[in-house]
């Protein structure tokens, strides 16, 4: 009990030289030992990795779950070291509504065979969604976590060490100032009295505050290239990140191109069974699916569609420029078609469109079905089927 009380005053007592040593320093009235501009920039950096990792981890958090309630109930099983439970994608319940609904409406007429061909749709859709989800947490979250609750944890332990044996350092070098000043003055105003016994005193004051500076300042050295090499450890982090990072993108790219698989599938079963029940009308939608990718300045009103990559059609890209020139439109299979989306030509072979112009177009026998053979005026070239809305 008593080593613990002895224990207990002393830390008392350096928590007291501390807290007087940083209330000087702020008030001007004390000296403070800066450090180099390599650990300034040191620190610098890895305050700003801190913050912006951070951000970045709860931003993609919020992507991949935007149900605020749902992100927090999943902190919580973490926490408590619980396994999350499985949770229904909004996909995946959609489509299980709108199976419902068919089997209700029935299943054998026209809505309710859509509904069903949907629903398949929606549900591969959430599946995907889920596994995106799981692969973007495991190779993307956990590492930015890892590094926030593991190594800068460690290193903001490190600094605060780091200013506790600064501020003992300064004090310690405010101590001995104090005792040479004392010692000096001693001397030039002696005591006639006690000289020398005072003397003897304030000589023994100055070396015991030298030896004190000389442990303060080995303790801080040795802080400093702790807390130096920890900080350095930065660039390591930032590489693993980069690496991470780009298996976020992976898992993203994969994501997005396995949603276009299912839609393309879904729009051509959508085609086949409309075209059926509604002969002479184009099959799909007359608004985008998802915010169009604008290809022209930012004030075109006009909406766009990415570029879809050129296809053959029935002969060779050299040869197509001279051939669809030489080709006649058939006697009759020519059709009006309004344009949905501006599209660019990716070569010679195809034909330019702006989003709403009225063109006529046909299709030529062994050609992609994707595609048509499109007229404007003395203008003529391959279109894509998915920018077109065929009015007649």
């Amino acid at each position: 009990m008593d080593f613990n009380m002895k224990k207990l005053a002393s830390d008392a007592g350096i928590f007291f030289t501390r807290a007087v040593q940083f209330t000087e320093e702020k008030f001007g009235q004390a000296e403070k030992t800066e450090l180099d501009a390599h650990f300034e920039n040191l620190l610098v950096r890895a305050d700003s990795t801190k913050n912006w990792t951070e951000k970045i981890l709860r931003q993609t958090e919020v992507l991949l779950q935007p149900n605020p309630s749902a992100r927090v109930e999943e902190f919580l099983y973490e926490k408590l070291d619980r396994k999350v439970p499985s949770r229904v994608t909004n996909g995946e319940l959609l489509a299980q509504y709108m199976a419902e609904a068919a089997s209700e409406l029935g299943p054998t007429t026209p809505y309710g065979k859509t509904l069903i061909k949907v629903a398949e749709a929606e549900k591969r859709l959430g599946a995907a969604e889920r596994d995106f989800i799981h692969t973007a947490s495991i190779n993307f979250l956990t590492p930015l976590r890892n590094f926030l609750e593991g190594d800068w944890k460690t290193i903001s332990k490190e600094r605060r060490l780091l200013q506790n044996r600064r501020l003992d350092l300064d004090a310690s070098k405010a101590r001995l100032k104090k005792a040479k000043a004392a010692e000096a003055k001693a001397t030039t105003v002696p005591d006639f009295q006690e000289t020398r016994p005072r003397n003897y005193i304030l000589s023994a004051s100055a070396s015991a505050a030298e030896q004190e500076l000389r442990v303060a300042q080995t303790e801080f050295d040795r802080q400093a290239e702790v807390t130096r090499l920890l900080l350095e450890g930065i660039s390591s982090t930032h590489v693993n990140h980069l690496r991470c990072l780009h298996e976020f993108v992976e898992s993203q790219t994969t994501y997005y191109a396995q949603c276009y698989r299912h839609m393309l599938d879904l729009q051509k079963q959508l085609g086949s069974s409309q075209g059926a029940i509604f002969p002479g009308t184009f099959v799909g939608t007359t608004e985008p699916a998802s915010p169009p990718l604008s290809s022209t300045s930012p004030t075109t009103t006009a909406a766009t569609m990415p570029v879809m990559p050129s296809v053959a059609g029935l002969v060779p890209p050299g040869e197509a420029a001279l051939c669809l020139e030489e080709v006649a439109p058939p006697a009759s299979g020519t059709r009006k078609a309004r344009v949905l989306y501006d599209y660019e030509a990716a070569d010679s072979s195809e034909l330019a469109l702006l989003a709403d112009e009225l063109i006529t177009v046909y299709s030529l026998p062994g050609m992609d079905p994707d595609w048509l053979i499109g007229e404007r005026g003395n203008k003529k070239g391959k279109v894509p089927v998915t920018y077109l809305e065929l009015l007649s």
